[in-house]
């Protein structure tokens, strides 16, 4: 669903890249169906390819806000991907004037690099490739100002998204000038590249650290006591309740870490003591954590919560 390109030459370089992104959602055969006949330059127009999702019984998720190309310091880089059910796989092109590197990433783990010296590089599927490859022919001068390769790609990127839905009709552009060396441009991309590796690597490491923890917490929030008995008054020391903990209560951290476990001992307090004695029951009645029978409110730092072990 991407049309990018970049055009790498020896005193600068330019990427465009489409904005569109297209969810497809139904039966996995009829979506391989469906993408081929889109990637393929069978299906023409936007309607067209509503229409012929309905056929085919796909859910169409079509928006045109995707950041496709980006900068990072020197180097210009442009990525399409696609998502599998378990593993998102990437494809980079990182560009300076005079260098280049495409790189292949499944998860956060580099399946192959390709680097080179001036060129034309052109993301795609099949058909957008060959649209833009023959536009490119079709204007392209001997002796070309950079500039001139601009307006180039302008015309690149209108002319396809024309004959495709599958390319938006809007797009970005970066153009950036550069007077260093071959090699040392080969040395700006190299530490790019694992620069960008990285920090693809430590967002992984932190949304997946974010999904379970967001999994944990919607299974706790369920074992969370809205109602019932939490335990037995054991000791009153001041404004401070000793509480056994019922056989089926637990007490857990905001981390959902155990602080204390069934027929173990938590410390609450209360403002006023005077009519709570051994024996008392806590209980959480209408979402309030009081003493049975009373309106003496307790106060508890913990999560109180229903334990596996009964």
């Amino acid at each position: 669903m991407s049309l990018i390109v970049t055009y790498i030459g020896k005193k600068g370089c330019i990427i465009a890249g489409d904005k569109r992104r297209i969810g497809f959602l139904g039966p996995e055969d009829a979506r391989v169906k469906l993408e081929e006949e889109l990637y393929t330059g069978k299906i023409k127009t936007q309607d067209e390819l509503v229409k012929k999702a309905k056929q085919h019984g796909i859910n169409l998720k079509i928006s045109d806000d995707a950041n496709k190309i980006r900068e990072m310091g020197e180097v210009l880089v442009g990525e399409v991907r696609s998502r599998t059910t378990h593993e998102t796989k990437r494809k980079r092109i990182y560009a300076i004037a005079g260098a280049y590197s495409m790189v292949e990433i499944l998860g956060s783990d580099i399946q192959t690099m390709k680097s080179g010296g001036s060129s034309i590089v052109v993301y795609g599927n099949k058909f957008t490739q060959e649209l833009a490859e023959k536009t490119i022919k079709k204007h392209w001068k001997a002796k070309i100002k950079l500039l001139d390769v601009e307006k180039i790609l302008e015309i690149v990127m209108q002319e396809v998204s024309e004959k495709t839905p599958s390319v938006s009709r809007e797009y970005d552009m970066i153009m950036k000038y550069s007077s260093v060396g071959q090699k040392a441009a080969k040395e700006i991309i190299r530490k790019t590249v694992l620069e960008d590796i990285k920090e693809l690597e430590n967002y992984r490491k932190q949304l997946m650290e974010s999904n379970i923890q967001t999994s944990l917490n919607i299974q706790m929030a369920s074992k969370i006591v809205i109602e019932g008995l939490i335990g037995t008054v054991v000791n009153v020391n001041g404004n401070e309740i000793e509480i056994m903990l019922d056989k089926g209560i637990e007490a857990l951290d905001t981390k959902w870490n155990s602080v204390a476990g069934p027929s173990q001992t938590i410390k609450m307090t209360v403002e006023n003591n005077e009519n709570i004695s051994r024996g008392n029951l806590a209980v959480i009645e209408k979402e309030n954590l009081c003493i049975k029978g009373t309106n003496i409110g307790l106060n508890c730092e913990f999560i109180l919560c229903k334990s596996d072990d009964k």
